[in-house]
């Protein structure tokens, strides 16, 4: 009998992460070492080494928009890459008015709007000072875009953000036992409505439609500023979001070593 330590799996990460857009996760790949590419089937995978020895895998999966979207795409890296955790990342927009753009919202709890629920064992504690905040998320069939939309579904579900896609990871983490965590940040606040022409320019793989950008300007040329406004916010909250995950991937990764 052999005393050999059994080789390392190459294509396992560490981490995993689902997310919607690259806008999303950009300013994560940029702080990663010898980040990767390829596409696996219909979706894009990026990978990479993160952690103060640069010594923890992480491994990307692009869903583009939608529960169907992350459902399958959640499927594909857990086949390709056996992740010890999965995280369910991205933008969302606030339902309190206590949360502010860039402002973090871990999911304790993950609902949608016909009353489906399941829980995260969240080890974190919410520090809203740091504009840390842990609390339900509600996944919505679409964009939420006006405020007085968002101010409805806080008072059908009692939840502090909405995304488009953690509900659909969380079930099959749940169904796959895996380690799961939604971590989001908060791209739109409930100061104003999202403009109208965020619902059209966004395909359903979640990358921008050109024609419907040009569309949208030709209709309403107000809607140029409208839209860079809302890139720049998106580039905000992409950047708070990737200072968080760097911190706590180390503190996962420790918890399987």
């Amino acid at each position: 009998m052999s005393d050999a330590t059994p080789a390392a799996d190459p294509a396992h990460a560490d981490i995993g992460i689902v997310c919607a857009l690259k806008l999303e996760i950009s300013p994560l790949l940029d702080r990663c070492d010898r980040v990767r590419k390829y596409t696996g089937g219909e979706f894009v995978f990026r990978g990479g080494l993160t952690g103060e020895d640069y010594d923890i895998r992480v491994v990307i999966v692009e869903s583009g928009t939608g529960q169907e979207r992350a459902h399958r795409a959640t499927q594909a890296l857990i086949d390709a890459h056996t992740p010890s955790w999965v995280l369910s990342v991205g933008f969302s927009g606030a339902l309190s008015p206590g949360l502010k753009l860039g402002d973090i919202v871990m999911a304790n709890s993950i609902v949608d709007t016909a009353g489906e629920e399941l829980k995260v064992d969240v080890k974190m504690a919410a520090e809203p000072a740091r504009g840390w905040h842990v609390g339900r998320i509600v996944t919505a069939d679409e964009i939420v875009r006006t405020v007085s939309e968002k101010e409805q579904l806080a008072r059908q579900t009692d939840a502090l953000a909405v995304d488009l896609e953690s509900l659909a990871v969380a079930r099959l983490c749940a169904k796959s036992k895996m380690r799961f965590l939604a971590v989001r940040a908060i791209s739109d606040d409930l100061t104003e409505d999202l403009p109208p022409e965020v619902i059209s320019v966004f395909g359903g793989t979640g990358s921008l439609r050109a024609g419907a950008i040009a569309g949208a300007l030709w209709k309403r040329p107000g809607s140029a500023k409208d839209m860079w406004r809302l890139r720049e916010r998106a580039v905000t909250a992409s950047e708070r979001l990737a200072s968080f995950l760097t911190g706590i991937i180390p503190t996962l990764h420790d918890t399987v070593r």
